[in-house]
């Protein structure tokens, strides 16, 4: 009995150090995914990707706009760390915070295939949708 207890209870902490539900934020601080609480938009984006480029400004004004209802936060594709991720999200004007770490594995997804990419997350922490390719401000509006 003690036996099956610890050989349970060791599963049981490995599978919950595979996907933590605490991710990191550059700036300090951390985020629930598994349970935050409003909708969640997690932005996949890399310097060289124009249609990126394109749709961030419409990602800053949605978080102006409408903060109280959703959180956005940006993940480098190129898996840019520290001060090269801060001067790249400068460089592009991201006013959102960005994860140290890519979540996917949470909802079992693969890599990203295509730039760009956003996951819409709801407030139980559940995959909604992917969104693929650059979005403007309307179609970011028509999810909330």
């Amino acid at each position: 009995m003690i036996k099956k207890l610890l050989i349970t209870s060791l599963f049981l902490l490995g599978c919950s150090a595979d996907t933590p539900s605490e991710y990191a934020l550059l700036d300090g601080g951390s985020v629930d995914l598994q349970s935050p609480q409003k909708l969640v938009l997690i932005n996949y984006w890399a310097i060289w990707c124009a249609p990126c480029r394109k749709e961030i400004p419409e990602f800053n004004q949605l978080q102006a706009d409408h903060g109280e209802h959703v959180s956005i936060y940006a993940v480098n594709f190129d898996g840019s760390q520290g001060d090269l991720l801060r001067t790249e999200m400068d460089k592009l004007g991201i006013e959102f915070p960005s994860l140290v770490a890519d979540p996917r594995t949470i909802w079992g997804l693969e890599p990203v295939q295509v730039l760009p990419e956003t996951l819409v997350i709801s407030p139980e922490g559940k995959l909604l949708q992917r969104l693929i390719g650059p979005q403007t401000l309307e179609t970011l509006e028509g999810l909330l």
